[in-house]
């Protein structure tokens, strides 16, 4: 190769590597900082950090064809008990409550789901102090000639505790079957 031809070609390298914009995307051997941004002391991250397969921002809980004898609100022994919703991690909910009266004549009253918190203290106060600390609850209201069918408003509520209890009162003078709807998101 002769000498001016070689000097054309390290002349063209040398401007392409000056004029060329490099591409902004880290490569395999390149070491990138990266900020974490850390939340409270509780949540504190440290070294590496990786997510596999798709991460769930929502959950669906539903419990059908509890049929509900006539209860009162506020007294436990009376409402009917329906498990357990993990709520860690989830920060609402949405709540429901939808059924059929199990007669065609009745009197006005209340259909309720009621989530308690599954907190020790929580529940005695319940218990013994006939209160109801912290609910999370729907209703659906039903008069007297109403369809027999009912549906509550859909609630949005705050989750402020990692586990509730479930449980339904009907304050209609017959018994209901009921389906609870539960929406949980984060």
């Amino acid at each position: 190769m002769t000498k001016p031809l070689m000097t054309a070609i390290v002349l063209a390298f040398f401007l392409y590597a000056a004029f060329v914009p490099r591409s902004s995307h880290a490569q395999s051997s390149q070491t990138l900082d990266v900020k974490i941004l850390n939340f409270p002391e509780t949540q504190q991250v440290k070294g590496s950090v990786s997510i596999e397969g798709t991460t769930s921002h929502s959950t669906f809980f539903k419990k059908e064809g509890i049929v509900v004898p006539t209860s009162r609100r506020n007294e436990l022994t009376e409402l009917t008990y329906a498990g357990i919703v993990e709520t860690d991690g989830f920060t609402s909910i949405s709540a429901n409550v939808q059924g059929e009266i199990k007669s065609g004549s009745f009197a006005s009253g209340t259909i309720g789901v009621l989530l308690i918190p599954d907190e020790e203290p929580i529940l005695r106060s319940f218990r013994d102090g006939k209160r109801v600390p912290f609910p999370v609850e729907t209703t659906a209201t039903v008069k007297s000639g109403d369809s027999s069918y009912f549906d509550s408003v859909e609630t949005l509520q705050r989750v402020a505790f990692p586990r509730y209890r479930i449980y339904l009162y009907n304050t209609v003078n017959k018994a209901v079957e009921a389906n609870i709807y539960l929406y949980l998101t984060n």
